[in-house]
């Protein structure tokens, strides 16, 4: 009912097309531009101009902004309640994006003071109290609206969008998946580890897709993303990093792409995964990933 739902919106495929297109060209034009650049020295550099916690603002606030921009436009362009961008629900469920931000905000704490504590000639600490406070207030503010302008738009606009056009659910998964993890592209991670650091990024992407169209809503994406961010900038940088914080703890070790890659996408997505759906009692996987689209007789038949 996610997609379904805006069948009943007045959908117009064209509104759509200045904030995709738009999009997805400003992505193109920051990889071309950055592929003779070394992103590690621009960022240090940054970090040397501007002081991290007004370069944390340059990086992060473009998208910040972008969140308030999309939810204006569907709002008042579309005409579309932002409810109905959010959920299948007749309310957004606070509650599911409160319990998967509190359980993968904890479980990235541990796992990052679990490395810590193993392997403490790999950090430095990094606290500062004058620097870190005022973080803090920054990154509230600022990466819950830089992660729900990710899942707006990529589970939300986009999905919706090629859902409806192609009348199913496993194209808008797939490229809105695919599409999420590429938009990491010209990331400085990418750089420093190499490509193969996507498959961490396109696995994201179909692990939010899939709580997204299995819960028919994009509530428990909000809440595992923006913990995600903001726990993880709050702990940890590291100079190769697109996050440069003045966090709690500082990375030192020599990066490569290994185990740290394939152990979320292959192993703890699953278990989440697995957690979340017997919470939900979530069932029917393969028509809610896969299936077509319930036609809209059928809807207004189980609405009335």
């Amino acid at each position: 009912m996610f997609i379904e739902q805006i069948k009943k919106k007045n959908f117009n495929s064209i509104l759509y097309l200045p904030i995709l297109l738009g999009f997805f060209g400003l992505m193109i034009v920051n990889y071309f531009s950055t592929q003779d650049v070394n992103t590690e020295d621009l960022m240090h550099q940054m970090k040397i101009q501007f002081g991290e916690n007004l370069m944390f603002v340059i990086l992060v606030g473009p998208l910040s902004l972008m969140c308030l921009g999309l939810l204006f436009w569907v709002k008042f362009i579309h005409n579309q309640s932002i409810t109905s961008l959010t959920t299948s629900r007749k309310e957004i469920d606070w509650g599911r994006i409160l319990f998967s931000f509190s359980l993968w905000g904890t479980i990235t704490a541990i796992m990052t003071l679990a490395v810590y504590f193993a392997e403490p000639e790999d950090f430095v600490v990094n606290f500062d109290t004058s620097k870190f406070f005022v973080f803090l207030i920054l990154a509230i503010i600022l990466v819950p609206l830089q992660t729900s302008f990710e899942e707006y738009f990529f589970r939300g606009y986009l999905m919706q969008f090629l859902g409806v056009l192609s009348n199913t659910r496993l194209i808008p998964f797939v490229v809105s998946s695919v599409l999420f993890g590429l938009m990491h592209i010209a990331n400085p991670e990418v750089g420093k580890l190499g490509h193969v650091i996507l498959i961490y990024y396109i696995g994201t992407g179909f692990f939010l897709g899939i709580l997204t169209l299995m819960d028919e809503g994009l509530e428990l994406a909000l809440g595992f993303h923006a913990a995600n961010n903001l726990v993880t900038a709050l702990l940890v940088t590291a100079d190769w990093t697109a996050f440069q914080t003045p966090s709690v703890l500082k990375d030192i070790s020599e990066p490569s792409a290994g185990l740290d890659v394939i152990i979320p996408v292959f192993v703890i997505f699953p278990i989440l995964l697995f957690v979340f759906a017997k919470k939900y009692n979530w069932n029917n996987w393969q028509e809610r990933l896969f299936g077509k689209l319930i036609k809209e007789e059928v809807i207004n038949t189980n609405e009335a």
